[in-house]
C-alpha cells in the first residue's frame, strides 16, 4: 500500500521520462562541473563544488516539473540559473536551461508564449548591455549576448515551431474527421435516396399490376353469371398485367445486379408509346379510360418517360381502386420545354374497392420532383384530378411545388 500511494504521488508530481531526464542531467552536470566546465567569475574567490552543486540542482528539480506543471518548473529553473549565473555560469547548468525553457513553451499556456519569447531576448540583450558596460569592451559584450541568445532565445524559438506543427497536425486532423463525418452523411444520404428510388420502382412494379391482378379477379368471383366474353377479357388482363409485372421485376433485378453500369435507356423500359395500351387494359364493368395526346412526341430523355408512364400508371391504378362509375380521362401534353400531364377520374361514392396506403401519391410526387417538375392531386369538382409538368431537360435538385387536399 505505501509502494502504491508513493507511486501516485510521484505521478501526480512529474513522470517516469521526466524524472529519468533529471537523474541523468544531475549526474552529466556533476561530470562537466568535475571537468571544470564551469566560468569563474573570481579566482581568488573561486566558490566550492558543493556550491555549484545548488544551482545545478534547482535546475534538475525544475526538469521534473517540465510536463506536470511547466510554468511552475520554468520558475524554479530560472531563479536556480540566476544563482549559477552569480556564482558561474556552467556548460551543464546551460543545457539544462535551455531544455527548462523549450519546456516551458512546448507544454506551458499559450498565453505566455509571446511574454516568454519578448523575455528572454530582454534578458540577453541586458547581459549583454551589463557585461559591456561592467568590462568595458563591446567585443565581450557582443560574444555574452550570442551566448545568451542561443541559450535561452532558440529553445523558446524551437518550442514555437514545435506548437505551431503540432496545432496544424491537430487542426488536420480535425480537418480529416470532419471530411470523414461529412463523407458518412453524404453516403447515408445516397443510401437513403436509393432506398426511396427502390421502394417507388417496387410500388410501380408490384402494387400496381397485383391491384389490376386483383380487381379483376374479385369481379370474376364476385360475379358467377359473368358472360363469357367478360371473364374472357378479365382474364386476359390479368394474364397481361402478370406478364408486364415479372418483366419488369426482372427489368429492376437487372438493374440492381448491374448497377451503375445498366443502361438506363434499355428497350425493357416503359415508354410513353406504351400509354395507349396500358389505358386500354385500364376497364371495370362500370369504368373505362381514354387517352388523348396533343402536340408532337419530341425526342424525351429515358427518365422523363419512365417518370411520365408510372404517374399515369398510378394514377390508373387509383382510379380502379377509387373512381365511381364513369370514363377516365387521360390527356398527355408535348409542349416545347415540357410534357403535361392530366388525369381525371370520377370521385367515389361507396369508398375505395381495395386499401391503398397513399405510397402511390408520395412516390408521384418524389418522381416528379425529381426531375425538377411539379406535380398536384385533389377533387376538382366531381372528379380526382392529378396533373404533372416535367421538364424535357431534368434540372437538378428542384423546388417542389405540391398542393394536397384529402
Amino acid at each position: 500500500m505505501r509502494i502504491t500511494i508513493r507511486r501516485e504521488a510521484l505521478g501526480r508530481l512529474t513522470t517516469g521520462k521526466d524524472a529519468l531526464l533529471a537523474s541523468g542531467a544531475f549526474v552529466g552536470g556533476v561530470l562537466l562541473l568535475l571537468a571544470s566546465g564551469y566560468v569563474t567569475w573570481d579566482r581568488d574567490h573561486a566558490p566550492s563544488l558543493q556550491v555549484r552543486l545548488l544551482p545545478l540542482a534547482g535546475l534538475c528539480v525544475g526538469m521534473l516539473l517540465r510536463r506536470t506543471a511547466p510554468a511552475t518548473g520554468l520558475g524554479i529553473s530560472s531563479a536556480a540559473n540566476l544563482l549559477e549565473l552569480y556564482v558561474g555560469p556552467s556548460l551543464g547548468g546551460a543545457i539544462i536551461y535551455s531544455d527548462a525553457l523549450y519546456a516551458g513553451t512546448v507544454y506551458g499556456p499559450r498565453r505566455a508564449h509571446r511574454g516568454l519569447l519578448a523575455g528572454t531576448v530582454a534578458a540577453g540583450l541586458l547581459t549583454a548591455v551589463t557585461c559591456w558596460a561592467l568590462i568595458g569592451d563591446y567585443k565581450v559584450g557582443v560574444i555574452v549576448g550570442a551566448v545568451a541568445g542561443t541559450t535561452w532565445v532558440s529553445p523558446v524559438l524551437t518550442g514555437l515551431i514545435v506548437v505551431e506543427h503540432r496545432d496544424r497536425a491537430r487542426a488536420e486532423r480535425l480537418r480529416a474527421q470532419q471530411v470523414a463525418r461529412l463523407a458518412e452523411l453524404d453516403r447515408r444520404g445516397a443510401v437513403n435516396a436509393e432506398r426511396a428510388r427502390m421502394a417507388r420502382e417496387l410500388h410501380d412494379v408490384i402494387a400496381n399490376h397485383l391491384s389490376a391482378v386483383a380487381l379483376h379477379s374479385s369481379a370474376v368471383l364476385k360475379l358467377p353469371d359473368m358472360d363469357r366474353a367478360s371473364v374472357t377479357r378479365a382474364m386476359e388482363v390479368i394474364r397481361e398485367n402478370s406478364v408486364q409485372g415479372l418483366a419488369e421485376m426482372r427489368r429492376m433485378i437487372t438493374l440492381l445486379r448491374e448497377g451503375d453500369g445498366a443502361d438506363a435507356d434499355a428497350p425493357s423500359a416503359p415508354r410513353l408509346s406504351g400509354l395507349e395500351r396500358l389505358v386500354a387494359h385500364t376497364a371495370r364493368s362500370d369504368l373505362s379510360a381514354r387517352l388523348e395526346v396533343a402536340g408532337t412526341p419530341p425526342d424525351l430523355p429515358a427518365a422523363v418517360e419512365l417518370a411520365a408512364y408510372r404517374i399515369v400508371q398510378e394514377s390508373l391504378t387509383n382510379a380502379l381502386k377509387h373512381a365511381g362509375p364513369g370514363r377516365v380521362r387521360v390527356l398527355l401534353e408535348y409542349r416545347p420545354d415540357r410534357v403535361a400531364l392530366s388525369v381525371d377520374s370520377p370521385l367515389g361514392r361507396d369508398g375505395a374497392r381495395l386499401p391503398g396506403s397513399g405510397a402511390g401519391l408520395i412516390g408521384m410526387r418524389e418522381r416528379a420532383s425529381v426531375l425538377g417538375g411539379t406535380f398536384t392531386a385533389g377533387p376538382d369538382g366531381g372528379h380526382w384530378r392529378v396533373r404533372a409538368e416535367l421538364p424535357v431537360e431534368p434540372v437538378p435538385a428542384p423546388a417542389e411545388r405540391e398542393t394536397e387536399s384529402a
